[in-house]
């Protein structure tokens, strides 16, 4: 029987998704790209799943593309196929209207890390190693790297991650702020599904309008951002999930939220 290369597993209102090549650390080829677009589209179309976990099996989260693969490619074919697949799956997850968290318990290097990029919250394994190391191959990230890491680190932070293809480790990604905690490493899909909990319990349209507000804003100039962000709470504003969690608060009693 075939591997699937992405696995899926629910906990209630959080889906976890896997990518599942561990005899190849996990590396993104064009089947895994194609499975885990596919699981992404199915889970946010799914009104009961409010946050998305991705991690990886084995000992890696993701240890980058598949260097065969990517050395049988030339510029134009790969720019029209692979580069053009994976740098729309990536935005497509960084702009989910559902929060997402990254469960990094191994190697991500290379796409792994690009991927962790385009994710909301990441929390690292203590066994975790992360990276850019393309630099190395002669190349340089080609899945959204290059612009993403510019507008989360100091760009001479980012130049020097790029540049040297060093790998980092856990601490040293939390301590520049690439990644929010590390943890040990048998703790590390406990500690992750439970702050996904956590912020499943929130509004789904509140989370929705919220992430948008952040997303969307960080691409504009401040004062078309605060107009966004004035917008978004005036629609919150107009639903039943903002009326429900003020009286609840009022009442002193758990809100009970339904999206609308």
């Amino acid at each position: 029987m075939t591997q699937q290369p992405v696995l899926v597993q629910r906990e209630g209102a959080v889906a976890i998704i896997t990518i599942n090549r561990p005899e190849a650390l996990n590396a993104l080829d064009g089947a895994t790209i194609e499975a885990l677009g596919s699981a992404v589209d199915q889970l946010d179309d799914d009104k009961s799943v409010n946050v998305l976990v991705f991690t990886g099996a084995g000992r890696s989260f993701i240890a980058g593309g598949d260097i065969a693969d990517l050395n049988s490619r030339r510029g134009l074919a790969h720019y029209q196929e692979f580069a053009e697949n994976i740098h729309r799956l990536f935005r497509r997850i960084e702009t989910l209207d559902k929060p997402t968290i990254a469960a990094v318990n191994g190697f991500a290097l290379g796409g792994g890390t690009e991927l962790l990029l385009a994710l909301d919250l990441r929390i690292l394994s203590d066994r975790a190693k992360l990276g850019l190391p393309e630099i190395k191959l002669g190349i340089f990230p080609g899945a959204g790297g290059t612009q993403r890491i510019l507008r989360q680190l100091p760009l001479c932070r980012a130049k020097e991650i790029m540049f040297t293809g060093d790998m980092l480790t856990p601490e040293e990604a939390v301590s520049i702020g690439l990644a929010n905690r590390v943890v040990p490493h048998d703790a590390l899909m406990a500690e992750t599904v439970a702050t996904a909990r956590k912020i499943a319990e929130k509004s789904p349209l509140a989370l929705k309008l919220l992430k948008r507000a952040m997303t969307d804003g960080g691409d504009m100039p401040l004062s078309a951002a605060l107009r966004h962000e004035q917008a978004m709470i005036g629609l919150m504003l107009d639903s039943d999930d903002a009326h429900e969690g003020c009286s609840a608060f009022l009442e002193k009693r758990s809100p009970s939220f339904r999206g609308v």
